[in-house]
C-alpha cells in the first residue's frame, strides 16, 4: 500500500504550499476546532476599539495659573456639549455657589469672588453622544491697591424714628454706582423694600417708599470688598448692621401760626408754641428728619454769610439737628416768654422756650421735646416764607417722589 505523507511540501509554480491532511480548517463532528489566528483570523497583533474623544470643549476663565484676576472674571463654558458639574473652592476649601444655565452651556458664580484669594475650578461636560470630558484650573484674585470707605450713619443696636434714612458716604467719587448700590442690601422684618438714591457721586441715601412702620427691625448687609466701585478702586468693608424702628413721632411746624404739633403713637397731639425763622432768614419748608441730637451746640453767625447786624456766638441747649446747613430744633433761652407762639425771630431754626444757662432747664418745652425725640424722627415745616429744603440737605430725601428716587 502506498503511504500518504501528511503535511508534505509541494512546489507549485515556485511557491511553497503547505498541505494538510484534511485540506480545510473546518472541524469534523466531534473534533477540535483549528486555532484562529489572533486578530479575527486576518493575522497580525490583537487590536481593541480606540477610545472616542469627546467633541465637547470646556472653557475655564481665568486660565490656569492666572494671577491678579478680577473678582468678576470667573466663568465656565462649553462648546459642542453641556456642562454636567462645576465645583469651585477657595483656599480654605469653602465652596463657591453658582448655577448652570438652562441650556447647559454656561456656569456663573452667585456673587463676585473674594479679593486676595486662590480658587480651584473643576468642570465636566458631555457631548451629544454622552462622551464626557473634564478640565480644571487654579488662579488667584487681585489684591486691591486702592479702596473706598463706606461710612454710614447707623449704630448697630440703636432705635431710630420712622423717618430714618441710611446715608452712606464713600469719601470719593464713585463711577460704578450700580455695582456699589447692589453691594448694600436690606432685610426689613415687615418685608418693606428699600431703594437707594445717589446724592451726587459719593453719597448714597437709602429708604423705603413710605415711613418705616413702628417696631420694624432692619438689617443692613454691606458686601463691598469685592466690588470695583471705580476703575481700580474696591470697597473696603463687608459688614452687617441692624437697628430697630421705635414709636412714630411726627411733628408739624406751622411757621405762620408759630406752633409745632407733635403726633406720637398712642398719645394726644401736643401743640407747642415756637418761634421759627424771620422774614429775612426763613425756615425751610418741607419734610426734615432729626439727623443728630447734639445737646448743647455752639452756634455762631460766622456760618451765615453777610449777617450784619445780628451777629451771634451762643451755646444753645437741647439742639436737635435737621439739616447739614444748620437748621435745628433747639432751646431758645434768650428771647422773652411772649415771643413763643407770636413771633418768628430766628435765623432759620425752630426755637422752643428754655431756661437760662448753657444746659437750659430740665422741665422746659425745649427739654421735653428733646428728651422725647429720636434720631430719625420727622419734622415737617409748612407755611414758611423759606424755600423747599433740598433732598440732600440732611436726611431730607422724603421730599423726593418715589418715582424719582
Amino acid at each position: 500500500m502506498r503511504s500518504i505523507r501528511v503535511g508534505a511540501a509541494l512546489a507549485v509554480g515556485g511557491t511553497l504550499l503547505l498541505a494538510t491532511a484534511c485540506g480545510s480548517s473546518s472541524p469534523k463532528a466531534g473534533g477540535t476546532p483549528a486555532p484562529v489566528p489572533p486578530g479575527g483570523g486576518k493575522g497580525g497583533a490583537a487590536s481593541s476599539p480606540s477610545p472616542t474623544a469627546s467633541s465637547a470643549v470646556l472653557d475655564l476663565e481665568p486660565k490656569d495659573g492666572t494671577q491678579d484676576a478680577a473678582p468678576t472674571a470667573l466663568k465656565v463654558g462649553v462648546a459642542n456639549g453641556k456642562l454636567t458639574q462645576v465645583t469651585v473652592t477657595d483656599k480654605s476649601g469653602a465652596a463657591v455657589q453658582g448655577s448652570i444655565s438652562a441650556d447647559g452651556t454656561d456656569w456663573v458664580p452667585a456673587t463676585a469672588l473674594s479679593v486676595s484669594d486662590t480658587y480651584q475650578v473643576k468642570a465636566s461636560a458631555t457631548d451629544d453622544k454622552g462622551v464626557a470630558t473634564t478640565a480644571s484650573s487654579s488662579f488667584t484674585t487681585l489684591t486691591p491697591s486702592k479702596t473706598s470707605r463706606s461710612q454710614d450713619n447707623v449704630v448697630t443696636g440703636s432705635t431710630y424714628g420712622v423717618g430714618m434714612i441710611v446715608s452712606v458716604d464713600f469719601g470719593m467719587p464713585i463711577k460704578n454706582q450700580k455695582a456699589a448700590e447692589a453691594g448694600i442690601t436690606f432685610e426689613a422684618s415687615d418685608g418693606q423694600q428699600v431703594k437707594g438714591h445717589w446724592m451726587g457721586n459719593q453719597r448714597l441715601d437709602l429708604r423705603p417708599q413710605t415711613f418705616w412702620k413702628p417696631g420694624t427691625t432692619v438689617k443692613v448687609h454691606f458686601r463691598l470688598k469685592n466690588v470695583e466701585v471705580s476703575p481700580g478702586v474696591y470697597g473696603n468693608s463687608d459688614r452687617d448692621e441692624s437697628f430697630t424702628i421705635g414709636r412714630s413721632q411726627v411733628s408739624t411746624v406751622d411757621a405762620a401760626k408759630h406752633t409745632m404739633t407733635v403726633q406720637t403713637d398712642g398719645q394726644p397731639d401736643q401743640t407747642i408754641p415756637i418761634s421759627s425763622g424771620s422774614d429775612e432768614h426763613p425756615t425751610y419748608n418741607g419734610t426734615m428728619v432729626i439727623e443728630a441730637k447734639e445737646g448743647t451746640a455752639h452756634m455762631t453767625s460766622a456760618s451765615v454769610p453777610g449777617l450784619k447786624p445780628g451777629e451771634y456766638d451762643l451755646q444753645v441747649p437741647h439742639s436737635a439737628r435737621l439739616t447739614d446747613s444748620g437748621t435745628y430744633v433747639h432751646g431758645n433761652n434768650w428771647s422773652s416768654h411772649d415771643t413763643f407762639g407770636s413771633e418768628n425771630v430766628s435765623h432759620g431754626c425752630i426755637g422752643l422756650e428754655d431756661d437760662p444757662g448753657n444746659q437750659g432747664g430740665p422741665d422746659t418745652p425745649a427739654a421735653k421735646f428733646y428728651n422725647s425725640s429720636l434720631v430719625g424722627d420727622v419734622v415737617k415745616v409748612v407755611n414758611s416764607k423759606g424755600a423747599q429744603v433740598a433732598p440732600d440737605n440732611g436726611l431730607s430725601g422724603w421730599n423726593m417722589d418715589w418715582s424719582a428716587w
